[in-house]
């Protein structure tokens, strides 16, 4: 007669130190769980429809302006701190955290249409319709006591006088040059009161400009002629221009891949490019049903925000056609600026109704400090929804938001607008010479031409 005997050794369960994890032993066998993608897959249905029930991405307004608000730069010193410029000339540092006015820059007698802060976070940038570039020390005292009551700065450390209005600025990443635009593109250096170079091509307003985050001598501009333009500082003239049919009002690059960059365009989409290759786009980000006014992207480069004309602002991935979220209010009105902060969780949104709005970045996510027991939680239960989130009961929930009705009716009537379009050119083809009518594809059908 043969006897089995279960024998084990303490070697296998047993910890070498206290430090050591302990062992669990697990059987991955199928047959003895023969429930267990049923019950992952209430599990994913029931987190999808939690994260729905808990998104409350709106944290608070900032009010303070008189007018429309129509710039904003964040300072890389300090997280909750970010400056806004209004069509009164009004300037404002705020404490995101307290959301208050930290402190006030008088200056300008027109509207403010650009700011930006150095590299260091000790200068600020502004620029605007009065024909004057402003540069002002930021008050570091004030940001890091915000106990104190709400004053002006001092008067600018330096007014730079010009010969024509500007519509944007931007400082490059490393160095002490920054671009302003307008009649024409303008190198400035910090201390000298006259542009060390211009540049120019063709006679239209220049709209917004970026400097490259991995390149700071390249900078890329969009202007009314619906012109995307590179520049390169080390060279004399402009390096290559996009013509595209309508124009792009705002700019950006992806700071992670920063040969790649998304311009906000005027027929509702946005359009990511790659610069080495302009003839076509890379991805065309569509759902905006009006004009797109300002683009920024996520410290992490995955995903970026957009504000538009439709009083929306809408979260898109990098490379996702659709945006991922939608946020809205009955108060906000149309969107002029947007900006992520700098750790990426939430959102500033400045608007025709003279507020500032701070938005989560993920709708549903818990504010404040998580226990390691409720993170594991968490990321288990993201990692079940992202396994079944293919199964159209989840797929559905996962992808439904709640519009305004005006925007929903836009929305409609857009698509009503889109696919009579397509049937129209669809005929034309069938009754015309085969090859005669080429077709093609969305991202190459917005591009006029390429000039070198």
């Amino acid at each position: 007669m043969r006897v089995k005997v279960i024998s084990r050794s303490t070697d296998e369960f047993t910890r070498e130190r206290s430090q050591d994890l302990q062992k669990v032993f697990r059987n991955y066998d199928p047959a003895l769980r023969t429930q267990e993608k049923a019950v992952e897959y209430t599990r994913a249905l029931n987190a999808a429809k939690l994260e729905k029930v808990f998104a409350r991405p709106f944290i608070g307004a900032m009010d303070g302006h008189v007018d429309a608000v129509s710039c904003m730069a964040k300072n890389p010193n300090y997280l909750k701190a970010i400056f806004s410029g209004s069509m009164d000339g009004d300037i404002r540092l705020w404490d995101i955290a307290a959301r208050k006015t930290v402190c006030q820059f008088p200056g300008h007698q027109g509207a403010v249409r650009g700011l930006a802060t150095s590299t260091d976070g000790d200068l600020l940038v502004s620029c605007g319709v009065d024909c004057t570039v402003q540069l002002w020390k930021v008050p570091m005292l004030k940001m890091v006591n915000t106990n104190n009551a709400i004053g002006d700065a001092s008067q600018p450390s330096a007014i730079y006088t010009w010969k024509h209005a500007f519509w944007g600025v931007d400082h490059q990443w490393d160095g002490n040059l920054f671009a302003t635009v307008g009649a024409q593109v303008d190198i400035w250096d910090q201390n000298r009161s006259e542009p060390i170079n211009s540049f120019e091509w063709g006679k239209d307003t220049v709209l917004s400009v970026r400097f490259n985050p991995g390149e700071p001598d390249v900078l890329i501009t969009s202007a009314s002629d619906r012109s995307i333009t590179l520049y390169d500082l080390r060279m004399s003239s402009p390096a290559r221009k996009l013509v595209m049919k309508t124009r792009c009002n705002s700019v950006c690059w992806n700071p992670r891949e920063p040969m790649n960059f998304t311009a906000a365009n005027e027929d509702t989409n946005c359009y990511s490019f790659d610069a080495r290759k302009l003839d076509e786009a890379k991805v065309v980000h569509k759902g905006h049903v009006s004009a797109v006014m300002d683009i920024d992207y996520s410290p992490t480069g995955r995903e970026f925000v957009t504000g538009s004309y439709d009083r929306t602002v809408r979260i898109f991935q990098y490379n996702g056609d659709h945006s991922r979220e939608i946020y809205h209010t009955k108060r906000m009105q149309r969107v002029f600026c947007v900006k992520y902060t700098y750790d990426g969780t939430y959102l500033v949104s400045g608007s025709d109704d003279t507020n500032l709005r701070l938005w989560k970045s993920k709708a549903s996510e818990q504010l404040g400090v998580l226990l390691p027991r409720e993170r594991r939680k968490q990321e288990y239960l993201d990692a079940v929804k992202e396994r079944y989130k293919h199964l159209p009961e989840v797929k559905r929930i996962v992808r439904h938001r709640h519009l305004p009705k005006p925007i929903y009716k836009a929305a409609n009537l857009r698509r009503t607008m889109i696919e009579a379009e397509n049937r129209k050119e669809e005929r034309r083809r069938a009754h015309s010479a085969p090859g005669s009518m080429p077709v093609q594809p969305f991202r190459k059908r917005r591009i006029i031409k390429e000039v070198e």
